[in-house]
């Protein structure tokens, strides 16, 4: 059964299509570069983008036949409360407008996420001073119920919490509905790992933290029981689709959480696992459609329903 590509097609157990992949895109309120394109260099082919160019980008993904974009935004101010992440005319909120606008049967998704939007750089509001402040837990949750609702009024499709911040998906649950978008749906970054491997979005969404770290609030990379108890905290709490984050590293919780959870799963193939076949590819060490698309696939045979990776487009393109 093995003899000829019919053959194997025909008893092939996993399918990878364009219609399992998201997009990422970084939308910068301040563009650097006139193009409204700021290159990545640690991203090759992945660019910061500004509004109008961030509607073309999500024209070129529809027409390959992605199904969705997920938007991370870049504001011009940032400050100690993350104001730009709630800002009814914030950066993705009106990126959200102009792509919904062109793109109507695009699905757009919104990260809810403070890290991008704070000078220091957290997922959160700090308690104390300098160095030694912490993330502030419930008040944090709070202002990521107020940016998942100004999201949804700007016209997001889905809201995509990914800060890691307890009870957040319950906050966010009750706050959609209670502004009347009980039927936006969430996809919660519940098993997310404080991974080696974000070092390149970091620099894309300008978020590394002023101090310390994120191994506060995300979660051991040691621990795949934990993984399973927060999906299915959030499940209870109304997430429509758990996520896990990095995905490479962690096939194996994506797995356990599909066993566990009933609902769907999304992965993310994150920067790092993308720089590295970017690199690898660039360097002559392997073939780089060969291996992103053998790559994607494991994803999906782990379990992933959905995958997000910013290898999309040149995926759907080889599909």
């Amino acid at each position: 059964m093995r003899a000829t590509p019919v053959l194997r097609d025909l008893v092939r157990e996993t399918r990878l299509h364009a219609e399992d992949l998201v997009l990422p895109l970084f939308v910068e309120a301040a563009p650097q570069d006139p193009s409204g394109r700021t290159p990545i260099a640690s991203m090759p082919g992945v660019d910061r983008l500004s509004i109008s160019a961030a509607v073309q980008e999500a024209g070129e993904a529809h027409a390959l036949g992605l199904p969705a974009v997920v938007l991370f935004g870049i504001p011009e101010h940032k400050d100690a409360e993350g104001t730009g992440a709630y800002d009814d005319e914030g950066v993705v909120q009106l990126a959200t407008r102009a792509i919904k606008d062109a793109h109507p049967d695009l699905l757009v998704m919104t990260d809810v996420c403070l890290c991008e939007y704070t000078d220091h750089g957290h997922c959160g509001l700090l308690r104390g001073e300098g160095t030694e402040g912490s993330v502030d837990n419930d008040s944090s949750v709070e202002l990521l119920a107020r940016a998942a609702v100004s999201q949804a009024r700007a016209g997001a499709d889905v809201v995509a919490p990914s800060d890691m911040m307890d009870g957040r998906v319950g906050a966010i649950r009750a706050a959609l509905d209670e502004d009347g978008f009980t039927d936006t749906p969430i996809v919660a970054y519940s098993a997310k790992f404080a991974s080696a491997f974000y070092g390149p979005f970091r620099e894309a969404a300008d978020s590394t933290p002023a101090f310390g770290d994120r191994r506060a609030y995300q979660m051991d990379p040691a621990n795949g029981d934990e993984a399973v108890r927060e999906a299915l905290l959030d499940v209870q709490e109304g997430a429509d689709v758990v996520l896990v984050k990095p995905a490479l590293a962690y096939l194996d919780v994506i797995r356990r959480v599909k066993d566990a959870t009933n609902v769907p799963v999304a992965a993310y193939n994150v920067s790092g696992e993308y720089a590295m076949v970017k690199a690898a590819a660039a360097a002559g060490a392997l073939d780089e459609r060969a291996a992103v698309l053998e790559t994607l696939t494991s994803i999906r045979r782990a379990g992933a329903d959905i995958v997000i990776t910013y290898h999309a487009k040149d995926a759907a393109g080889w599909l």
